[in-house]
């Protein structure tokens, strides 16, 4: 829980820039939707951009980070998620509380109104927080799927995972065809951290611990059938006050090269919140 209160004022004191590699270790789903399938292609194709290379949305890599934050927190418990959409097979549920110290709110953002919980009375909010975390999408490094690799794949730059459901009773097969990015190759991100406050300072532990989590876990579809895990490494942490924008002060080189340990590391040390100055 942060040190967050209810009268903590909020002003800009800098911005936090986190940029790395994110390595597919093996393929990896992110679907388009039905709206893109082709005449004889897959029958979950990836998402592309106007270019036609796949990308990792930022939605994606948000919503997978807070899914396990809220998960690691303990915060997946019916008396702290809230319905964003109660169509039936088509639930969402998430998490929102009123709390100031509240990280995971903090860190992803809070909208006020009225929300049904999934379990007791509705949350009737007040509070409205801005959202201190910005994840961009995330581009791929068209090096990294080498010419050896494309030689073995079934599109130029992906490959398609052939499925079988089996019913239990007919034993009636029922196949699927799953487009994916091949493992090895590699996509750049970016993140961007608000601090608004001092109390922000606490916040991006937090952040790196959702990406560790990340690579014991997966990132897109099909992750219990073998799709979707995923390393981080190559990191970059800048700093930039607000006189970087105010008065063109030089950012500073927080960490470079870097992989999560040595990230983890960094911020968590007992000098480090003395550079967020």
């Amino acid at each position: 829980m942060s040190s967050h209160t209810a009268q903590t004022e909020l002003k800009l004191i800098g911005k936090l820039i986190l940029e790395g590699d994110l390595e597919c270790q093996t393929g990896l789903h992110i679907g388009a939707g039905k709206g893109s399938l082709e005449i004889g292609g897959a029958d979950n194709p990836v998402v592309k951009d106007a270019f036609g290379l796949p990308y990792v949305p930022g939605s994606s890599l948000r919503g997978k980070l807070r899914s396990l934050l809220e998960q690691s927190t303990g915060l997946a418990v019916p008396s702290e998620l809230v319905y964003l959409s109660r169509r039936k097979g088509q639930e969402v549920r998430i998490h929102q509380s009123e709390r100031p110290g509240d990280e995971i709110c903090l860190l992803f953002g809070r909208n006020p109104g009225r929300m049904d919980r999934v379990a007791g009375e509705a949350l009737e909010s007040s509070v409205a927080s801005p959202a201190r975390l910005t994840v961009y999408d995330s581009p791929l490094i068209q090096e990294s799927i080498t010419p050896q690799m494309r030689e073995n794949l079934d599109d130029e730059l992906t490959e398609v995972k052939s499925e079988n459901a089996i019913d239990r009773i007919t034993s009636q097969a029922n196949p699927r065809t799953l487009e994916r990015v091949p493992a090895g190759a590699r996509f750049r991100f970016r993140m961007v951290l608000d601090i608004l406050c001092a109390e922000d300072r606490d916040l991006l532990p937090r952040l790196v611990e959702g990406l560790r989590l990340m690579e014991d876990d997966t990132l897109g579809g099909g992750g219990s059938r073998g799709s979707g895990r995923v390393k981080i490494g190559s990191l970059k942490l800048t700093w930039r006050n607000r006189e970087f924008y105010s008065a063109g002060s030089a950012e500073q080189e927080l960490l470079t090269g870097a992989d999560l340990g040595g990230l983890q590391t960094l911020v968590t040390g007992s000098e480090f919140q003395a550079k967020l100055s």
